[in-house]
């Protein structure tokens, strides 16, 4: 059965003002506590920053809401720019989350490829690998609980978090830095598109470090999904909002960087032709399902109306997900 996963990411090119962009907000939490009890495995966000559209730029105050309002779901943070955070900060804060979501919340560590994002926290860009050296070894020592030395003072981080050794943490990114950084750490590996060569060369640099490790690799064929009874309708009705995203990701794809999800539609019938972004019925999705790794839902792309995303996600969880259930049953074919 392929991993469900309820991509929210809150991005709203033009909010009708204060009172509907927070019921958009409110909504993604009841979305997200619905999908819960709907059997669903997965609720992701990301974090961007200096954008006209309000991408999703604070994801652990949203995760923490997430974790609060449900019960078994997984939260992923895919991903966390790790090098705009203090790091003790970060520390208490993941940890807190981890006790808060009994060991729920998944943590991906990047880099970010976007300069204007340090700049408008006072990050110096050149320096960013090392800025992410620290903040990967801060959390692990500030999780162990115990004392550690610290920009030249002896440091100690409580409460511990929940998981132990400690919450999980990935490291992603698209380059042999970021895979090697991994490797040296002994922390999983997440690349940002489909590598076989970048999960290649981690192994091989794990093995020379002597760590564990293991690489969670996107499809080579990524999708995001929209649910509807009418695909057509759905398409004239709302392309333009799966479109502003794309639109979007293209515009800060430099190069030597792809996002596992990347397109070069100009408008929506170019965007629907590339099969990147998906708007299917339910059965069509049961039969995508068949050779999927991963099926990944985005109900409010683009800022998309909360009641046609509350439509998807219906949709999915009752007439996909059951039958994703069914199917994964031992014994049935």
């Amino acid at each position: 059965m392929p991993v469900t996963v309820l991509r929210l990411n809150l991005v709203d090119p033009a909010p009708a003002g204060p009172d509907a962009l927070s019921a958009r907000y409110r909504a993604a939490v009841e979305m997200a506590a619905y999908a819960d009890e709907m059997g669903l495995d997965t609720v992701q966000t990301e974090e961007h920053h200096a954008t006209d559209n309000g991408w999703m730029p604070s994801p652990l105050t949203f995760a923490g809401a997430v974790l609060g309002a449900t019960r078994r779901i997984t939260v992923m943070l895919s991903a966390l720019i790790t090098p705009l955070y203090d790091p003790l900060r970060l520390a208490e804060d993941i940890a807190v989350l981890d006790l808060i979501g009994g060991g729920r919340l998944v943590t991906v560590a990047a880099l970010g490829y976007r300069p204007e994002e340090y700049e408008a926290h006072g990050r110096d860009w050149r320096w960013r690998g090392k800025l992410q050296d620290e903040a990967l070894e801060t959390l692990l020592r500030a999780w162990t609980g115990e004392p550690f030395p610290y920009r030249g003072r002896t440091v100690r981080v409580t409460p511990r978090p929940y998981s132990r050794p400690h919450p999980p943490l990935f490291v992603g990114g698209g380059s042999r830095p970021a895979a090697r950084r991994a490797a040296r750490l002994g922390l999983p590996f997440l690349p940002g598109a489909y590598s076989p060569e970048l999960e290649a060369y981690y192994h091989a640099q794990r093995a020379a470090y002597g760590t564990e490790g293991m690489v969670l690799q996107p499809p080579a064929d990524a999708w995001l999904l929209h649910v509807s009874e009418d695909p057509d309708r759905t398409w004239a009705r709302y392309g333009q909002h799966f479109l502003h995203e794309a639109r979007t990701y293209a515009s800060w794809q430099v190069p030597g960087i792809r996002s596992a999800v990347h397109s070069h539609a100009e408008d929506v019938a170019e965007l629907r032709r590339e099969g990147r972004y998906r708007v299917v019925t339910p059965e069509e999705c049961v039969r995508l399902a068949a050779d999927a790794e991963a099926l990944v839902l985005h109900p409010l792309c683009g800022g998309m109306p909360v009641e046609e995303g509350r439509r998807s996600l219906h949709l999915f969880a009752e007439r996909v997900v059951p039958r994703l259930q069914e199917d994964s049953k031992p014994g049935h074919h």
